[in-house]
C-alpha cells in the first residue's frame, strides 16, 4: 500500500541559518514526490531558546540591561535568514513585521518579570515558545518562497495539554480531534502546514511547553494522532551512533535500532532522541527514523518493533552501542539497623522525590545493609539535607551509620537487544573493563536485559566507553 502521510521534525541547527533552511526546504521539496501529505514541525533556530531562557532568568533578578542585545541578536538571526532567502519582497517584509511583534513580547514580557522579581513557570512557557513561533513563519516562508504551498501555523491551535507548565502533558483525545480538524482539509488541498514543535496550549489557550526537546515529541505525538506512516527527525548527525563520536573516532551509525534500544539510550544520555518520544510511535506502530539535513542522502537509523526473538546483533554482534551520563553523584544510606525495617526505600525515595530530582540508577545489596542511587551533581547536596533530616533519629539511633555521597561520577550504559540471549555478557563487560584497568563503583541491570549499567569515577569516563565500544567492533 502507498505510504501517504509523512511528519518531518527539523531541529534547531536544521534551521539555525540561511544554509540550514535551503537543505530543510529541498528536502521537504524532495518528500513531497513521495508522500502526498507531509506536516513540517519546527524547533527555534539554534541558540534561540537559550537566548529567551536567560533573558527571563536576568529579568527575574531585575536585571534588564541586556534586553537591547538580545533583542538585536535575535532581530539579525531571523531578519539575515528572511533577507537571503525570500525573494518576494511582499512575503519577506510580512515575515520579518511578525517576527518583530514576536521579540517584542519578548521585551514586555521580560519587562514584567522583573517587576514582579519572578518568572513563574507559565511566564517562562510564553518566553520559551518565542522561538518557535518566530521560526515557523521564517520557515514557512522560506518554504512557500522556494515553491512549495506551504502555511505556517502555531501547534498551541491543536496540541492540547494540560496546564503543567514547563512539562506540559499532552491531552491525546482533545489533541487527535483538533488536529485532524486542522490539519486534514489543508493536506487534502495539497498544502503543508508547518508547525511549531515544543509547544502547546492548555484548553484556555494558554501557552504551554513540553520541556526541553520536546520538538521530538510533539512530532511524534502530532505523527501518532492524524496517523502519519512515517515521522522523520531531522538533526545534525547520522542517526544513531554507537557512541558519543568525540570520545571514539570510530563510532559509526546504527542502521536500524530497536525501540527498546533506543529508550534506554535516550534516557542514559545520547541526545539524539528525546526520552518521550518513542511511547507515541510504538503505541500508533509508525515508522520512525533519525535523518541528518547536512547528509540527506544517508539513510540514518530506522527504528523498529522488535528484533527477531532470537536476536543476536549482525556477525555475532551483542552490545549495540554505549552512551555515558555525566555529572553524577552516588548516595548510598548504610547500616546494619537497616536490616529487615520495612519502608525504609519508600521514605529514601519520597525525600528524594520532595527535591524533585530524577533518579537515574538504583542498586540494592540483598543484605538490605545498603541502598545506593544516582543523582545529578547539582542535586546532590539538597538530596544529602534530605535524606539526613528524614533518616535523622534513625542516624541517631545509629540504626543507620551514615548518609554519604560520591565525587562526580558517570553512568556507562551498554545496550543490545541481543544481550538477552546471550548468556555471559555481563562477564564480557566487566572483563574488558577490569583489563583496562577502569574501577567499577556500581552495577544496575533491568529485567529486559537490554541494557546494562555500570558508574565508573569521572576520571574513568572515556576510558571506560573507549573499552566497551571494542566490544561492538570485534
Amino acid at each position: 500500500m502507498q505510504k501517504q502521510t509523512l511528519v518531518m521534525k527539523f531541529g534547531g541547527t536544521s534551521v539555525g541559518s540561511a544554509d540550514a533552511l535551503v537543505k530543510a526546504a529541498q528536502i521537504v521539496k524532495d518528500a513531497r514526490a513521495e508522500y502526498p501529505r507531509v506536516v513540517v514541525i519546527t524547533s527555534a533556530m539554534s541558540g534561540v531558546t537559550n537566548l529567551l531562557l536567560d533573558s527571563a532568568a536576568l529579568a527575574s533578578q531585575g536585571k534588564v540591561d541586556s534586553l537591547p542585545s538580545a533583542e538585536s541578536t535575535l532581530r539579525e538571526k531571523h531578519f539575515a535568514a528572511a533577507d537571503a532567502l525570500i525573494k518576494n519582497e511582499h512575503l519577506r517584509e510580512v515575515t520579518k513585521a511578525e517576527i518583530n511583534v514576536l521579540i517584542f513580547s519578548l521585551v514586555d514580557l521580560c519587562k514584567a518579570i522583573a517587576i514582579l522579581g519572578e518568572a513563574s513557570p507559565r511566564a517562562m512557557d510564553a518566553v520559551a515558545s518565542i522561538g518557535e513561533r518566530m521560526c515557523v513563519r521564517l520557515l514557512g516562508a522560506v518554504l512557500q518562497d522556494a515553491g512549495i504551498n506551504a502555511k505556517a501555523i502555531e501547534s498551541t491551535e491543536f496540541v492540547v495539554t494540560n496546564a503543567h507548565f514547563q512539562h506540559a502533558h499532552p491531552d491525546f483525545k482533545a489533541t487527535t480531534e483538533k488536529t485532524r480538524q486542522l490539519l486534514n482539509p489543508l493536506m487534502d488541498a495539497g498544502v503543508v502546514p508547518v508547525t511549531t514543535g515544543f509547544i502547546g496550549a492548555t484548553p484556555e489557550g494558554v501557552i504551554t511547553t513540553l520541556g526541553r526537546g520536546g520538538s521530538d515529541y510533539s512530532a511524534a505525538v502530532i505523527g501518532s494522532v492524524l496517523p502519519a506512516d512515517d515521522v522523520w527527525i531531522w538533526t545534525d548527525v547520522d542517526g544513531v551512533m554507537t557512541t558519543d563520536p568525540r570520545i571514539v573516532k570510530d563510532a559509526v551509525t546504527l542502521p536500524e535500532i530497536t525501540y527498546s534500544e533506543i529508550a534506554e539510550l535516550a534516557y542514559y544520555g545520547a541526545k539524539v532522541l528525546h526520552p518521550k518520544t518513542i511511547r507515541p510511535v510504538v503505541d500508533a506502530g509508525i515508522g520512525l527514523r533519525i535523518c541528518n539535513t547536512f547528509n540527506p542522502t544517508h539513510p540514518g537509523t530506522r527504528l523498529i518493533a522488535n528484533a527477531p526473538s532470537d536476536s543476536k546483533a549482525r556477525n555475532g554482534q551483542v552490545v549495540k552501542a554505549v552512551t555515558a551520563i555525566r555529572n553524577q553523584r552516588l548516595v548510598t544510606i548504610e547500616g546494619r539497623g537497616m536490616l529487615g525495617v520495612p519502608g525504609v526505600a519508600a521514605r529514601a525515595f519520597g525525600a528524594v522525590a520532595s527535591t524533585k530530582t530524577s533518579v537515574p540508577l538504583i542498586t540494592q545489596a540483598s543484605s538490605e545493609q545498603s541502598i545506593c542511587f544516582a543523582v545529578p551533581s547539582e542535586s546532590a547536596a539538597s538530596v544529602l539535607n534530605a535524606l539526613q533530616a528524614v533518616f535523622a533519629s534513625e542516624i541517631e539511633d545509629e540504626d543507620i551509620d551514615r548518609v554519604w555521597m560520591t565525587e562526580d561520577v558517570s553512568i556507562i550504559t551498554v545496550v543490545g537487544v541481543g544481550m538477552r540471549h546471550t548468556p555471559g555478557v555481563a562477564g564480557q563487560v566487566f572483563t574488558q573493563l577490569g583489563n583496562n584497568k577502569a574501577n567499577v563503583l556500581a552495577i544496575a541491570q533491568g529485567s529486559s536485559e537490554v541494557s546494562i549499567s555500570m558508574v565508573v569515577a569521572a576520571t574513568d569516563t572515556e576510558l571506560a566507553v573507549r573499552s566497551l565500544h571494542e566490544l561492538i567492533v570485534k
